[in-house]
């Protein structure tokens, strides 16, 4: 039986990583901006990818380190494992990636990662993985569409979905493509909910001193299931 300490990361193809993400991913996509893409395997068969890049708003998360420069960070931005991956394969493809961050990537001394506490989970990788979690908050980027599918506000404001339009809201959802959508209203109007969940901001850091200048509170991890917001593959927790 394959153990973690059986699979092998190494960087891939941007398309070959895009590929895997969209398959395996809940999301069913990958984000356009990931740089480092890393690929996990198993028996030499492609199983698993983690692609990292800058953040989509990356002026808020300087301030997130006192004194942090633009090119200090990098985003997890999507990671997805295949069920045929042995126990602990995460952790230790994580603890890889960052051993290669430290060696070919010296400049970046924290790495930022969010877990989608309303879809998916709230971060057990990366408490397993030593990250620190750093933020707790209600959702407030995910919208549902009428039709089921999920979205971030930022990319429906940018028109990076097609619009759901409802024969109900067939006159006001028009005001979407009209108005360009600069706030979520016409999406309101159109039968759009925002999702019933938490996002939760975990950090790593690589370089020591980083984590001396947090600028805002490291969290226990008690405190997940204080706030009620612990998720495992979709479901809540119970605290």
């Amino acid at each position: 039986m394959a153990k973690a300490k059986d699979i092998y990361v190494a960087p891939i193809k941007a398309a070959d990583a895009n590929r895997i993400i969209k398959r395996l991913h809940y999301s069913k996509s990958h984000t356009q901006n990931s740089q480092l893409h890393l690929g996990v395997f198993l028996d030499g068969r492609l199983e698993g990818a983690m692609q990292f890049g800058p953040s989509i708003d990356k002026r808020k998360m300087l301030g997130i380190v006192e004194g942090a420069k633009w090119n200090d960070f990098i985003e997890l931005n999507r990671m997805a494992f295949s069920e045929k991956l042995p126990r602990n394969s995460e952790s230790r493809a994580i603890g890889v990636a960052i051993r290669i961050i430290k060696k070919q990537y010296s400049h970046i001394k924290w790495i930022v990662s969010f877990a989608d506490g309303t879809q998916c989970g709230d971060g057990t990788i990366y408490r397993a993985s030593g990250f620190v979690l750093t933020s707790i908050k209600k959702n407030t980027s995910i919208w549902e569409a009428p039709d089921g599918k999920v979205a971030t506000d930022l990319s429906l404001r940018l028109g990076k979905q097609k619009p759901i339009i409802n024969s109900t809201t067939m006159t006001k959802g028009k005001a979407i493509q009209k108005t360009g959508a600069a706030s979520m209203q016409p999406f309101k109007d159109a039968g759009y909910k925002r999702k019933l969940g938490f996002q939760l901001r975990y950090i790593y850091f690589i370089d020591p001193q980083a984590k001396q200048n947090l600028n805002c509170e490291e969290l226990p991890y008690s405190k997940i299931g204080e706030m009620g917001a612990g998720m495992y593959l979709g479901n809540k927790r119970e605290k």
